[in-house]
């Protein structure tokens, strides 16, 4: 035995003495060797090695392969003999060694270069191959890639940001990434579009901020027709968004609806809002409580709308009514992927609120929270503070409410459903916009989409959503008279706390460099979860930039993560799926969106009803079990 540790002991000490001749004349064994000709050189763990993109990404796939040579086959060189077997003689050893392997808690081990096998020293001089863990590689190829990704920064192309451009351009001077503010002639990694996806006709890659078709599905009418549809198959769950009723076709159908209540009880007196279907900022909102009381919408120019029951009782906070302006980010639609910004905005109405009478109905400081309306009062608050004025954090407002009592989780969580749901109910026909413009097999950019959610809570505490922007407004200055008559722009602390935050983590969470294959995979016809629900929001949430220089991420994942709690509720999504594949762009036939919304409005429940049998029996269909379901995987449908 004395023998064997002897040799042994002169092994390691020439092994070193290698290290510290390496050391003295400064060789670096992975910058004279390219990763991409792999000799069996002996070389430290690359725990750092500098790659480039392609062969870091290639050094990764190799390491986590399932092939792995068997021992007296793959440990031996083109000429037969065993690696260990080789002279250590003219070979450069990193003085690193000791360090890495020391990290990997193999003492004596050396790594093949190339090969992905570590040589661990034996009591008899010889060296056995052993395998690093599964938990080693991937670190090991996370810190290559995440050193190949410094290498080039993301670009992005502002020429069409309009309004957001300002927290734009502070956005990605925080990231330290590339803007183009004319465009560019190559292709950028993001595209920011101010308005529309269409802002720009001609991208074929990249990814683009704006999905098509959104601008339509938001708009008044059609998202009353969304929610209504999802209020006919389940009721309870969409019971948050208010009565509404599009003008003038369903005119004759309120009518008699409202007069039929009044008749019944002659002491109900609601009221209602009517909305132009493209109307902004307030433009065009005034109260009735009669339908006779609607502004003559006659003649071939009749303009669309949509009348609404309004919320008498709201919550108020110093006797004044108030909004929540709630930033919600679709960063996929295949998969679904939901995030919600932890911070918003609260807008406040400028008149003390009082329950709706024919004398105030008027009122539109009292009634209407739209800030382009409320800014003209001469009571309007600009405030460097988040918790005064007239425009404040949704923080503030929340730890205010929490003051007092409020059960603010409860609150928090009604908001997420709200927001869940609504998105679950405009997805359907989102998808067929989406497959027009890009259809499979055509290039195309993928998309995502900051959307303004406008929510206001009952005095109850109950959530109620008001209307979804697909282009809220992300200025972070606001219009003030400076003199008489003379007005500029300033900054807005309250708008830039919150907006560039928005758009920042956004980027963060777009970044390229970042993306991690999903869980989830889709496939013709349906929807399948492969797993559990991945957790890299929260991981991403919880850790702050590489540098250390941003915070952790504002936005927060909601779907998939409550994906068990929700999944039942994309029923139409299957229907849409049937309805591109059989229906959609075949040949010179094009059935698009307004197609898919007769077909919903009109088939649905046939299509529903087909989903049971005689009896009352169900069939099943692939949802997740959820509440509303009556087995795993069935839903039930009104009759």
């Amino acid at each position: 035995m004395s023998d064997l540790y002897g040799k042994s002991t002169v092994h390691l000490e020439r092994m070193k003495s290698f290290g510290e001749d390496a050391e003295k004349v400064d060789v670096d064994t992975d910058e004279q060797m390219p990763a991409s000709s792999p000799p069996a050189s002996v070389s430290p763990e690359p725990s750092s090695s500098a790659i480039a993109g392609t062969d870091a990404s290639n050094t990764c796939k190799q390491g986590r392969g399932k092939s792995r040579g068997k021992p007296g086959k793959d440990d031996t060189n083109s000429g037969g003999k065993r690696v260990s077997d080789l002279p250590l003689h003219g070979t450069v050893v990193s003085a690193h060694v000791g360090r890495n392997l020391n990290r990997l808690g193999h003492e004596g081990t050396l790594h093949i270069k190339g090969t992905g096998r570590i040589l661990q020293s034996e009591t008899n001089g010889n060296y056995v191959t052993i395998h690093p863990s599964k938990h080693i590689q991937d670190t090991r190829c996370e810190d290559t890639l995440k050193i190949a990704r410094k290498r080039r920064p993301v670009t992005v192309d502002t020429s069409k940001a309009k309004t957001s451009l300002e927290a734009l351009k502070l956005s990605i001077k925080q990231l330290k990434w590339k803007e183009f503010p004319l465009g560019r002639r190559t292709a950028c990694d993001i595209y920011w579009h101010g308005v529309s996806f269409h802002d720009n006709e001609h991208i074929a890659s990249g990814q683009v901020n704006k999905f098509p078709g959104m601008i339509e599905m938001l708009r008044k009418i059609n998202l009353s027709r969304a929610m209504r549809t999802m209020q006919e198959l389940f009721p309870e769950e969409y019971d948050f968004y208010p009565r509404s009723w599009i003008l003038p076709e369903e005119y004759q159908q309120f009518f008699t609806q409202i007069r039929m209540v009044k008749k019944n009880d002659a002491t109900v007196n609601s009221t209602f809002i009517v909305k132009p279907d493209g109307g902004s900022q307030g433009d065009g909102i005034y109260l009735i409580r009669d339908p006779g009381d609607l502004k003559p919408m006659a003649g071939s120019q009749a303009k669309q709308a949509v009348v609404q029951e309004y919320i008498q009782k709201p919550l108020l906070i110093d006797k004044l009514k108030f909004d929540i302006r709630l930033y919600v980010l679709i960063k996929s639609m295949e998969p679904l992927e939901i995030y919600i910004a932890k911070e918003g905005l609260t807008r406040f109405c400028t008149e003390p609120y009082q329950e709706p009478s024919q004398k105030n109905l008027s009122h539109v400081f009292m009634h209407l929270t739209n800030y382009s309306l409320n800014v003209h009062s001469s009571n309007f608050v600009h405030s460097d503070s988040q918790n005064t004025g007239s425009k404040r954090t949704l923080s503030s407002v929340l730890y205010r409410l929490a003051a007092k009592g409020v059960d603010i989780k409860k609150v928090w969580s009604d908001i997420i459903s709200l927001v869940i749901k609504t998105v679950i109910a405009v997805v359907p026909e989102l998808k067929v916009f989406y497959q027009a413009d890009i259809p499979p097999g055509k290039p195309g950019p993928t998309c995502f989409q900051i959307l303004g959610f406008d929510i206001l809570l009952m005095k109850n505490l109950k959530p109620v959503l008001l209307e979804v922007n697909s282009n809220p407004s992300m200025r972070i200055e606001h219009e003030q008279e400076v003199a008489p008559g003379v007005f500029e722009y300033v900054p807005s602390p309250v708008d830039e706390e919150v907006k560039v935050g928005v758009i920042r983590d956004t980027l963060r969470l777009m970044d390229p460099g970042h993306k991690k294959p999903s869980v989830f995979q889709m496939r013709a016809g349906g929807f399948e979860h492969g797993g559990e629900i991945p957790m890299e929001a929260e991981t991403q949430e919880r850790s702050s930039d590489e540098g250390g220089a941003l915070p952790s991420l504002c936005l927060k994942q909601v779907y998939p993560k409550y994906t068990k709690q929700f999944n039942y509720l994309r029923l139409l999504e299957r229907i849409a799926v049937l309805f591109i594949r059989f229906l959609g762009v075949k040949g010179n036939m094009r059935l698009g969106p307004t197609a898919f919304r007769t077909f919903i409005r009109y088939g649905t429940p046939s299509i529903c009803r087909s989903l049971f049998l005689p009896g009352g029996s169900q069939v099943q269909i692939p949802v997740a079990e959820g509440p509303g379901t009556v087995a795993a995987g069935a839903v039930r449908i009104p009759a």
